[in-house]
């Protein structure tokens, strides 16, 4: 043997190496996370036009037109507190003169998360909704925590998160054929009358992975970051991030003597003429004396990457500055936006309504992997050997 061939070997033995290694992690990883990446997925699917299929029954959130200014935030808190004593307010959300107002009330523990809509004009309360209840509050439980207690269930979803990123990128690895010849049928699908389900079953998995793959990798990526602190922290450094990027709400200055007016009355006015085309503007009352008001400013529909994030002084209503990425958009890097965009990537909404069907559609597609790998790790141990139109050994395993 020359050095020629002996380079070729050596070369051939590594890449039989790294496809061994990727292999073994991509089945044992499929085979432990392939029910959490299924349910995952399908329930992803249904999140996705969760806001278009809620516009269509919940009639309550719009009111008929009057010539007549909105009530107070003071006012829409006292209204709102009166249909749910003793809890604990959050914010009120205003939008166009045809909505109603918004006022959302959440507490940690228990858990309470509920709304009270209220006629801007009146103060009447025209529905309370719980966000905890229903069809989309189960989806979201079972995308989160797989219908089990948080604690348990949010590491589970983590952490199948994650390698599911894994399989994802040995699922490449694998998919690369060995030799030229059988390059083509990893793009596409070349069926006979005589293929069997095995070769069928495995050109799913294979061919139709590798499309899907670039989409199962952002799902994964953006997961990771919204699942884990450190992964959040690294994404947000690794692309020159350098302001805090958590959520941070800065003091407002307590006075001896509290003023007799309701200074946050005076906000909304400000804001409407400040920013005459924003979608909704939503007004945090002040959790604590030293607490500053702040307000998220709404600009395009079904979208949160760019809010304006804005924080006045619940006293005096001096503008206040943040050390966070969550401030005007206006003055976000590169990197604050690129996190900032992290929960409309995920679903698909930084496209707008075709980005939201493309995520739809590879979400859908994604749930089928799990399936398909399954059944084709099943089929091995039930038959050694493969059906004759598919001699080839099979480079994926299972997702």
């Amino acid at each position: 043997m020359n050095e020629t061939q002996k380079v070729h070997t050596q070369k051939a033995k590594k890449k039989k190496s790294i496809k061994d290694k990727a292999r073994k992690i991509h089945l044992w990883t499929g085979l432990s996370t392939g029910l959490i990446v299924f349910i995952m997925a399908i329930t992803g699917c249904c999140w996705v036009f969760k806001d278009e299929i809620k516009s269509f029954s919940h009639h309550y959130t719009t009111v008929k037109v009057q010539n007549k200014p909105f009530i107070t935030a003071t006012q829409a808190k006292v209204a709102a507190q009166k249909a749910l004593p003793g809890k604990k307010i959050h914010g009120a959300v205003y939008g166009n003169k045809d909505q109603a107002i918004e006022v959302t009330f959440y507490e940690e523990k228990p858990k309470f998360y509920q709304s009270v809509f209220l006629n801007p004009y009146t103060g009447k309360v025209l529905h309370v909704e719980d966000h905890l209840s229903g069809f989309f509050a189960f989806v979201l439980r079972g995308h989160m925590y797989l219908w089990l207690p948080e604690a348990i269930g949010s590491r589970l979803t983590s952490y199948a998160t994650l390698l599911f990123l894994a399989m994802v990128i040995t699922g490449l690895i694998l998919w690369y054929p060995r030799n030229k010849k059988n390059r083509k049928q990893r793009f596409r699908f070349i069926w006979k009358p005589t293929t069997g389900w095995k070769r069928k079953n495995f050109d799913l998995h294979t061919v139709v992975g590798f499309y899907i793959s670039i989409f199962a990798f952002i799902f994964a990526f953006t997961g990771c970051v919204m699942a884990f602190n450190w992964f959040y922290f690294i994404a947000f450094k690794a692309t020159g991030g350098t302001k805090a990027p958590q959520f941070i709400i800065p003091n407002s200055t307590v006075l001896k003597q509290a003023p007799k007016a309701q200074p946050m009355d005076e906000l909304l006015p400000r804001l409407q003429a400040s920013y005459p085309n924003a979608e909704r503007f939503e007004l945090h009352y002040p959790a604590a004396d030293t607490a500053s008001i702040y307000v998220e400013i709404f600009k395009t529909t079904g979208v949160y990457y760019n809010i304006d994030y804005r924080f006045y002084d619940q006293y005096t209503l001096k503008e206040l500055s943040t050390p966070s990425i969550y401030g005007t958009y206006k003055d976000a890097v590169f990197a604050d936006k690129l996190i900032r965009m992290n929960y409309d990537i995920h679903v698909g909404s930084i496209g707008g309504l075709p980005g939201k069907i493309i995520a739809f559609l590879a979400s859908l597609v994604t749930a089928s992997l799990p399936v398909t790998g399954f059944l084709m790790w099943w089929g091995r141990r039930k038959k050694k050997a493969l059906p004759k139109d598919a001699q080839e050994k099979p480079d994926v395993v299972a997702v």
